[in-house]
């Protein structure tokens, strides 16, 4: 049944996201936010999808922790679950994403008007310094800055190393971080064609103020994502510790 419930999600996931695409394509001639619109109404409707058919839902908590203005939006990350969320949960983040997405036929011509922000990982310092100018103009829109401190999907309990782009976001734009655990990966593993229901949990932590050292902010985002994200797992049910990080569904050996 899991089988079943996962390959009618991914059909109707994929060929409805094909359709809207197509049905679109007007959209990419008018102002960034008709695309910004569709992106929400996108992520919303994959959602009803997902609950419909997989029965996994999701909880939010600490909003009242989510600043008015322009922040950088650490995210956790464990599944393509919260790549969706973010357009279901924040209004209008700019997303920093890898450039390859950009190069995606129909789909990057839609993340490229969305104003999601590319940044090419083997480019090191020039890839950087123009990843820092975009996220400057994209915050003084007053808009959020939506990031993964890990720069990858990682295993369910487990911690890959933060990487020093969003260390360099927060010294050099000078806005508040808010760190955001969640427990996706227990019903969506990366890389993972099975899911399960249930209900995510998502928690936004109390925000990191602006003006902290590079060293001194990440040592902070990286104790409070991970004790809360070891939390959220633990209350989902899961046992092993983190050293112990698996691909739940991925086949057994």
């Amino acid at each position: 049944m899991k089988m079943f419930r996962a390959l009618v999600y991914n059909i109707g996931f994929f060929g409805g996201t094909a359709v809207l695409l197509i049905l679109a394509l007007p959209l990419l001639a008018g102002p960034r936010h008709w695309t910004s619109a569709l992106a929400r109404f996108w992520a919303r409707l994959t959602f009803a999808w997902l609950k419909l058919t997989i029965g996994l839902g999701y909880e939010l908590r600490g909003r009242e922790n989510l600043p008015a203005g322009p922040a950088i939006l650490a995210v956790k990350h464990q599944s393509a679950w919260e790549t969706l969320a973010l357009f279901v949960l924040f209004d209008d983040p700019a997303v920093v994403l890898k450039r390859e997405l950009w190069s995606i036929p129909l789909f990057g011509w839609y993340l490229r008007k969305q104003g999601t922000i590319a940044i090419d990982r083997s480019g090191k310092a020039a890839a950087l310094k123009r990843m820092l100018a975009d996220a400057g103009a994209v915050a003084a829109q007053g808009r959020q800055i939506a990031i993964f401190p890990e720069g990858t999907r990682g295993p369910v309990g487990g911690k890959l190393p933060y990487q020093p782009g969003v260390a360099a976001l927060y010294t050099q734009l000078k806005i508040p971080m808010v760190p955001i655990a969640l427990n996706s990966g227990l019903y969506w593993s990366r890389r993972a064609f099975l899911k399960r229901k249930g209900t995510v949990l998502v928690e936004i932590l109390p925000p990191i103020e602006a003006g902290l050292d590079r060293r001194r902010v990440m040592a902070l985002l990286e104790e409070r994502l991970e004790t809360a994200t070891a939390a959220l797992l633990k209350e989902g049910g899961w046992e092993k510790p983190v050293e112990n990080s698996v691909d739940l569904f991925a086949p057994s050996p």
